[in-house]
């Protein structure tokens, strides 16, 4: 059995692991917060027919962002399967060049008056590429990490490559400052913001070369030699929901308060701000670019927190601070102060990470290695559907029939609760061997395999 504080890589090895999979979720979140904000001040006037309302096109906008989403099962599943069976490296290279190709092509694309309802219905299917391939990409990228990095600061490495998310948003955020700030209104509606679009192609193709320098773990190669030695091993989605249903269960349950909590920080939080407290653009994205700067230096820290006092307990804490975001975020934006913006988001982002760090440990720790990919996969992307991909359109519908923020804390709130309940039904995991749950996952009896998962921490 390999034990994994003896092949993990050294300091050089283990920067580099990280470096491969950072740089697919920077590529990844670059474009998905790119869309993001384009939903909200650009694609609603140029794709999209004007409505009886401010927010009817904005809504319809939010509607091809959810698109995105509902492909990510999807892409999670399929990649998932063939992860779990030839490797995370390759089907990694293959979702950044997806993505990145898929983004480039939307900053092609012509407007709703060149090609009326074509236009909407090409950034549809573009959407759904992008997204296909980001339900593959999360999964593999924090696996890449998680597998190569000692047991015992395993929450800190796997943290990494979710600090990618803030780190694409701050890269989309700074572009689109630059053209916000050099361009009229006008100059960017009509083709400034291609620009943005067009720029992903130089990050994916960085990502893609990174991701070309590294090697699957032994931890896989391992699991890969012993599929083929019993010729009878199962992969795929249906096989971990048959044998590890709580996992995924306590998984999804955990990352749907996470993911409702990051769009409405990140993405509704643009939209209350220009249509309600009628803020220029150029100024949230001002305000939003030290927050992700916060977020960004934060997600390491609160993994590390997670190796030293256990995953539970700090998932606990953001769970609980997030329910009480919205009852005084909104509260903030009304003033129309940068300082008590900056605050509120800056908050928001940080109650959030409490979440986001920990969050690839306690998933890879929750299945064995030739069903991982599948499984975080699964629990992650399936749960975006319900989550982040309604999370703005409830929003928007919420403060367009009610005219307050109040229903918006609410939901907020409630979607927390949700993933507070769920880490109550999560094992403490922190360093559990990987290695060792591999070995437990051979057993037939279930008491048998948590037992040995007991004695592996």
């Amino acid at each position: 059995m390999v034990k994994q504080d003896e092949f993990a890589a050294g300091p050089t090895g283990l920067r580099k692991i990280v470096a491969a999979s950072m740089a697919g979720t920077v590529v990844e979140w670059y474009e998905f917060f790119l869309y993001g904000i384009a939903a909200t001040v650009v694609f609603n006037k140029v794709f999209f027919p004007a409505g009886g309302s401010e927010y009817d096109a904005i809504i319809a906008a939010f509607v091809t962002y959810a698109v995105g989403f509902a492909a990510r099962p999807i892409g999670g599943i399929v990649f998932g399967y063939f992860g779990d069976r030839l490797g995370r490296k390759h089907l990694l290279q293959i979702s950044i060049m997806m993505i990145g190709v898929a983004t480039f092509l939307m900053g092609c694309l012509p407007t709703f008056g060149q090609i009326g309802y074509w236009a909407p219905a090409l950034l549809v299917l573009l959407r759904f590429v992008q997204g296909f391939a980001v339900g593959g990409e999360w999964g593999g990228a924090v696996l890449l990490v998680a597998e190569q990095c000692p047991d015992r600061s395993r929450g800190f490495w796997a943290s990494w490559p979710q600090a990618g998310v803030p780190g694409g948003n701050l890269a989309a955020t700074v572009v689109l400052l630059i053209l916000t700030n050099t361009l009229s209104d006008a100059a960017f509606l009509s083709w400034g913001w291609r620009i943005a679009f067009f720029l992903s192609a130089v990050i994916v193709l960085v990502g893609y070369y990174i991701r070309t320098q590294v090697d699957e773990s032994p931890l896989f190669i391992e699991a890969q030699q012993e599929a083929k030695r019993e010729q009878q091993v199962s992969y795929g989605a249906l096989e971990v929901v048959k044998r590890y249903p709580r996992g995924v269960l306590s998984a999804m349950g955990l990352r749907f308060g996470e993911n409702i909590m990051y769009y409405l920080v990140v993405t509704f939080s643009i939209t209350y701000l220009k249509t309600v407290v009628k803020m220029d653009t150029a100024s949230i994205l001002a305000w939003l670019l030290i927050a992700h700067v916060v977020h960004l230096i934060v997600m390491p820290m609160f993994g590390s927190i997670a190796d030293r006092v256990g995953r539970r307990p700090v998932y606990f804490t953001g769970a609980a601070l997030s329910a009480t975001w919205g009852f005084f975020a909104f509260t903030l934006f009304d003033t129309g102060r940068a300082v008590f913006v900056v605050l509120a988001v800056t908050l928001g982002l940080v109650f959030h990470a409490m979440m986001y760090a920990p969050q690839p440990a306690i998933m890879a720790e929750s299945f064995p290695t030739r069903m991982r990919y599948s499984g975080v996969s699964l629990a992650a992307q399936v749960t975006s559907i319900a989550a982040g991909s309604l999370a703005p359109i409830i929003a928007t519908n919420l403060l367009k029939n009610y005219h307050s923020a109040t229903p918006i804390a609410v939901y907020l709130a409630i979607a927390c609760t949700v993933s507070f309940v769920a880490v109550l039904f999560v094992r403490e995991t922190r360093g559990i061997s990987l290695s060792t749950m591999d070995a437990a996952d051979r057993h037939n009896d279930r008491d048998d395999r948590d037992e040995v998962m007991q004695v592996a921490r």
